[in-house]
């Protein structure tokens, strides 16, 4: 049975065109890779789950409400999995700290939307396996009540 970790990931890129462009195999593997990791490379592994987690629920929120934001920072984020320690992680989060300013500069969600965001700001702040696990599981636990049907609702009026 799939991780808590896996299963989020995979409720965030139900479409295959999505998942093949978002998650490569080290970031769908990075929960067990992180808990496999020795010391000298926790660091490094854990910020790669904290990453895919993240990815998961600006995803989400994307597809939610259709921002144009979440999108943007899916795209940093997206890179920042392609690097290969914590201080390239840091430099490519940093390079590109106004994608995650204008975030929640005029953006309007409803109560979905909200906790997506919060969830996302636990993410960031967790620093510690159960800490993490915990955000895992609530927003597994959200992503399955989410409700997507105004898209469909907008695509058939147009």
């Amino acid at each position: 049975m799939p991780s808590a970790y896996e299963q989020l990931l995979q409720v965030a890129f139900p479409e295959a065109t999505d998942a093949s462009r978002f998650l490569s195999p080290a970031t769908l593997t990075a929960y067990d890779t992180f808990r496999q990791a020795s010391k000298t490379d926790i660091a490094f592994r854990f910020e790669r789950v904290r990453l895919g987690v993240a990815l998961a629920l600006m995803k989400l929120l994307a597809d939610l409400g259709d921002h144009e934001e979440s999108r943007r920072v899916m795209d940093v984020l997206h890179r920042a999995l392609g690097a290969r320690s914590v201080a390239e992680i840091d430099a490519t989060i940093n390079k590109d700290a106004k994608v995650f300013e204008r975030l929640y500069t005029n953006l309007y969600v409803n109560e979905d939307g909200e906790l997506l965001l919060g969830l996302f700001e636990r993410t960031l702040d967790a620093d510690t396996q159960p800490l993490m696990d915990g955000v895992i599981q609530e927003a597994l636990e959200v992503a399955t009540q989410l409700d997507f049907s105004h898209h469909e609702d907008d695509e058939e009026d147009q």
